[in-house]
């Protein structure tokens, strides 16, 4: 029987770490979802045309570019897919929204504020003829993440007063962990920052529903150079009798305090510094009639507190977020059965294709991302001058 459904056809521009996990997205939902399209994986596209060329036959990409342009220029690409360095996003989402691609651009959206809101500007204007535009926090889509949003929605907790957020990791820890691109301002905009504190910022955005209005923040680089590995030579390094070793430009923490606009306040973390914990992002919310709690640690358990049960026996309760009733669970294993990190971009994918192929923006958008780029870049100037900032949100 022939498959009726239309072609999405799929242009990746970059092929590392994320490029890895949503090529494995785009391969894995339509054998798992009732998807309205078909993604299509027309071409990977990455300078190093041998490397590329690899991925393209391990992930069972079509083609390979090495230019990214030429994606735009080609008729059988619906959708550019940007998993490289922050310094890039802006230029490569903005060329294919104004040739009529649609684009899903990886987190933080850019590495300015400025860079950002021309993202969100001509996400806004391609979205009148007809394409779309998202970013990729994919965190969301954890199911008990997805969970707590609606538990908040819907009341559970009351009025909402307090939001803890954190995110740590511990890879950078030692100090001779060689120079990245990660390291480096130009390319990633900041450090823990930008790299994982804007996840926990639009997910307390997400849960509670508010934006966060002002804040107050510190940040600091605890290992100040090191080892120059491959390209990162022309990072200005110097010799020394242990080798040679680059300046680190980036925060490897960052903390803050926040007010959101309902006027309830937070409590943020990211480091990768945190010796012993590899990918421990948590979030709390208490409200008035209850709380919440997450930790990607234990991804598929959200606990639950309910205020007005007897004192007696009240506690945090356990959820097992996997009942084919709770978000995206019912497409994958019988109840019990979890799921893993790379899950949330599959239902990354799901989201994407559904709303194009419905004609409606998919959520986040360009302006959402926009709305933590804000936040991010407030964090760092109060933590240049010590004073708080606002957002404008």
């Amino acid at each position: 029987m022939t498959d009726a459904r239309t072609d999405l056809r799929i242009g990746m521009v970059g092929y590392a770490f994320m490029g890895a996990a949503h090529s494995q997205a785009w391969r894995t939902a339509p054998a798992f979802f009732d998807l309205p399209m078909h993604p299509r994986m027309t071409a990977v596209c990455g300078r190093d045309k041998e490397a590329a060329t690899k991925v393209a036959e391990r992930f069972g990409w079509e083609s390979v570019e090495t230019d990214w342009r030429a994606l735009l220029e080609r008729d059988d690409i619906d959708v550019i897919d940007i998993c490289t360095p922050g310094d890039t996003h802006a230029e490569i989402a903005i060329a294919a929204l104004r040739a009529g691609k649609h684009v899903l651009c990886e987190k933080p959206l850019a590495n300015t504020v400025a860079e950002a809101e021309a993202m969100a500007e001509a996400a806004a204007e391609a979205a009148q003829h007809g394409v779309r535009a998202m970013v990729g926090f994919t965190y969301r889509r954890t199911p008990a993440v997805a969970m707590a949003r609606k538990l908040a929605a819907d009341g559970w907790l009351g009025t909402i007063r307090h939001v803890r957020a954190q995110y740590l990791q511990d890879w950078l820890n030692d100090e001779n962990t060689p120079l990245s691109w990660r390291l480096d301002k130009e390319k990633a905009g900041s450090g823990a920052l930008g790299d994982i504190g804007a996840h926990i910022v639009d997910m307390a955005q997400f849960v509670t529903g508010s934006r966060i209005a002002s804040v107050s923040g510190l940040m600091e680089t605890f290992v100040t150079t090191r080892p120059v590995a491959g390209d990162h030579a022309t990072l200005g390094g110097s010799s020394s009798g242990d080798g040679e070793r680059g300046p680190v430009t980036v925060d490897d923490a960052a903390v803050f305090t926040s007010r959101f606009d309902d006027g309830s306040v937070g409590v943020f973390e990211a480091t990768r510094f945190a010796t012993g914990r590899k990918n421990a992002l948590r979030i709390e919310v208490n409200g008035s009639t209850g709380s919440l709690a997450f930790d990607f640690e234990d991804m598929n358990v959200l606990q639950y507190f309910d205020a007005n049960e007897d004192p007696a026996t009240a506690g945090f309760r356990r959820i097992i977020v996997t009942e084919a009733t709770h978000p995206y669970v019912a497409a994958w294993w019988p109840p019990g059965h979890g799921l893993g990190y790379e899950h949330g971009f599959t239902h990354q994918v799901v989201d994407l294709v559904t709303a194009i192929a419905d004609g409606t923006d998919p959520s986040p958008s360009f302006a959402d991302g926009l709305a933590v780029q804000r936040v991010l870049a407030a964090v760092e100037a109060s933590s240049a001058d010590g004073t708080t900032h606002t957002t404008g949100a």
